[in-house]
């Protein structure tokens, strides 16, 4: 025994350390945050990307926010990081939603801004690519845009579909560029030819 009092994470003494640690402007720096781990939370954020504590939605969205805010994924894990802990948390794809785009230029020149279910803003190029991962049963797409260190959104449909109409073909694939990148989405030979 190290002599180290045993501490049980609650969700309360996190929001508390949350709030100290994002005083200032920006981000708090959860990258440089490396504490021990102090176990599992029963936080979930949904497909949707609402937030859950043990069951119970999350009705205030400064909370969400601040929590999102010390989110961190470490070794394909999501974790809610402070200077002093950090608790594990559950996420059913991905921690965030885009659930709305705007669009600077056109063509190669084209940006794609992405605005998150909590207000984050991700210009889609090289540091924030766009992905599409497919349902192996249905083949349905799951389209996702990284937001920041890792963490990903899970692009909205009514948003996938603005998207398409974006799209140009490339290389044998139906994609969109945004940041001087070319991201695809759907092989070019699966499109219907209307």
């Amino acid at each position: 025994m190290s002599g180290q009092k045993a501490v049980t994470p609650d969700a309360d003494g996190i929001a508390a350390a949350a709030k100290t640690a994002a005083k200032g402007k920006g981000l708090p720096p959860v990258h440089l945050w490396n504490p021990p781990f102090s176990g599992d939370l029963d936080i979930r954020i949904a497909r949707d990307g609402s937030w859950y504590y043990l069951g119970t939605p999350f009705t205030r969205f400064e909370l969400v926010r601040l929590f999102a805010s010390i989110l961190k994924l470490e070794a394909g894990k999501y974790y809610l990081v402070t200077p002093a802990e950090k608790v594990g948390i559950t996420v059913e794809d991905a921690p965030f939603v885009a659930v709305d785009f705007d669009v600077e230029g056109a063509g190669r020149d084209q940006l794609i801004t992405f605005t998150s279910n909590i207000g984050d803003t991700a210009a889609a190029g090289p540091e924030h690519p766009i992905r599409v991962e497919r349902d192996g049963e249905s083949g349905e797409p799951s389209p996702y845009v990284m937001v920041r260190a890792g963490l990903e959104a899970l692009i909205d449909r009514k948003s996938f579909y603005r998207l398409a109409e974006l799209g140009v073909h490339k290389d044998g694939w139906f994609g969109v560029w945004s940041g001087g990148a070319f991201f695809p989405l759907i092989p070019s030979a699966e499109l219907d030819p209307d």
